[in-house]
């Protein structure tokens, strides 16, 4: 089964319309998708793992073996409330908390500081070309994000230790995720992310080239009235190889207020013999124009009788 992939290059020529047909399917039908020529310094973005890996070899590696999750797997025991990582999430927008966390790098501090401005620039991008394809205005998901300071950004950095026993417990358990749009720039050597599709599991390779994978969140299922779903998700515990992933996520401010785009929703509150009168006339006519009336008239704004 092979992840689509979406080619920013070609938003710009002659392939825009089937690119963006692309993207949409991937939306509707899969809920994830990589983006290549994403417009993201990928020097930076390798400096920023090579900075994370060094931070977990220095100051997490060693506490995690020794916390009493791990002694228990040693042990042989199933863990089933527990997830198989170690993690710091990190706030940017709209007020970061960088220089709260502890033994941080100041190299990592920084090319964290230059590298999520480009994600925010490629997050927007996406939702603009996600509105279009719902027929909303280019800025509508950013506004309906935005509480009084703007969309809220944060990044879950994460790395999946090599695990003794990975029969008994999950690297992540199975979870959909609660924001907007998630940008990953995740290992290139160790597999273990996989995604639900039509009832089977599909296996994400490792990110060659720098590639961004992308996933929707339940708030943008919400905004798109189920259109575009959310994909439930997991990390595998792995043998041999220690998993990098650094998720950053492009949320809905906390004061933001989420409904569905009314332009999505489908027509309520009317009589089926009202139905009737309008489809005996529009019977051979496109049914969107025929759901809008019947939408308009059970806001108060059609009166089929008048």
């Amino acid at each position: 089964m092979e992840i689509p992939v979406i080619d920013f290059n070609e938003l710009e020529g002659e392939k825009r319309k089937e690119t963006m047909s692309l993207l949409h399917q991937a939306c509707e039908k899969w809920g994830f998708f990589q983006v290549e020529n994403h417009g993201i310094d990928k020097k930076l973005m390798e400096k920023v793992k090579q900075l994370v890996n060094t931070h977990y070899e220095e100051n997490l590696k060693q506490s995690f073996y020794e916390s009493e999750m791990a002694k228990t797997l040693n042990n042989k025991h199933n863990i089933r409330d527990t997830d198989w990582e170690t993690s710091f999430f990190i706030w940017h927008r709209p007020k970061s908390n960088i220089n709260e966390i502890t033994d941080l790098s100041e190299d990592l501090r920084k090319a964290m500081d230059e590298y999520i401005p480009q994600l925010i620039e490629l997050a927007e991008k996406l939702s603009g070309l996600i509105c279009e394809n719902l027929g909303l205005e280019k800025g509508y998901l950013k506004n309906a994000f935005s509480g009084e300071k703007g969309p809220s950004v944060g990044t879950k950095v994460a790395k999946y230790p090599e695990c003794p026993h990975p029969e008994l417990v999950r690297g992540l358990r199975e979870h959909t995720d609660a924001g907007g749009i998630i940008l990953l720039l995740q290992d290139d050597q160790v597999p273990g992310l996989e995604f639900l599709k039509d009832g089977e599991w599909v296996k994400i390779p490792p990110s060659k080239n720098n590639t961004m994978f992308v996933n929707i969140g339940d708030q943008v299922e919400v905004l798109s009235n189920g259109r575009y779903p959310s994909a439930l998700h997991r990390v595998m515990a792995h043998k041999n190889g220690n998993r990098l992933s650094i998720a950053t996520f492009y949320n809905p401010a906390g004061d933001a207020v989420i409904s569905p785009a009314p332009t999505l929703l489908y027509p309520g509150h009317y009589k089926f013999q009202d139905y009737l009168q309008l489809y005996a006339s529009t019977k051979f006519s496109d049914k969107a124009a025929r759901f809008n009336s019947m939408k308009k008239m059970g806001n108060g704004h059609y009166n089929l009788l008048s």
